[in-house]
């Protein structure tokens, strides 16, 4: 595991290298994100997330991924024009990476190793097998939209199922105390 979330490199929806350290000092909400999934509506709400606290040192970050049910097929330019004209999403994207298996970025294998269980993985996993489909084991992934929230010095603090919505109260709670911090 890279011993600092701020030095995996990573690259802009619009191919800029980069690397997290440009949030540095930000609370960090980082999801897995794909446009045609079940759970793809839920980028309004993380862009009503994104715009609220933004003025608190808090950022959303979404990370597309094709690693579940090929439910993100598009190319980047693809992807940015979805979500920008049918969610209006401003916060900061990402090119596609992989999320779980053998070529897992970098990024996600810091991640799920740092937490490696999500709050309300339980239902998530049971949501699955009702649509026939074995949930990884702990502690890859479940699905798209699993949100790990980042604190202002770059720890994992916590990570929340795919079905967690933006705005459940759990989440949103664990956000303000984090904000909150100084």
């Amino acid at each position: 595991m890279t011993a600092n979330l701020y030095d995996i490199p990573v690259t802009t929806i619009d191919g800029r290298a980069t690397t997290l350290r440009e949030h540095a000092g930000k609370v960090l909400l980082i999801v897995n994100v794909a446009s045609k999934c079940g759970l793809t509506p839920q980028y309004a709400a993380l862009e009503k997330l994104h715009e609220t606290l933004s003025g608190r040192s808090f950022a959303v970050l979404g990370f597309p991924a094709n690693d579940f049910a090929g439910q993100e097929p598009g190319s980047e330019a693809e992807i940015q024009a979805f979500c920008t004209a049918t969610y209006g999403v401003r916060f900061p994207m990402y090119a596609k990476i992989r999320v779980t298996g053998p070529d897992q970025h970098p990024l996600y294998r810091h991640l799920t190793m740092a937490a490696p269980d999500a709050t309300g993985r339980e239902a998530m996993e049971a949501s699955l097998r009702g649509y026939g489909l074995e949930p990884a084991a702990k502690p890859a992934v479940l699905w798209n939209f699993e949100k790990f929230l980042v604190d202002r010095h770059g720890r994992v603090v916590g990570r929340f199922a795919p079905d967690t919505a933006p705005d459940a109260p759990a989440l949103l709670s664990a956000i303000e105390a984090e904000v909150a911090k100084a």
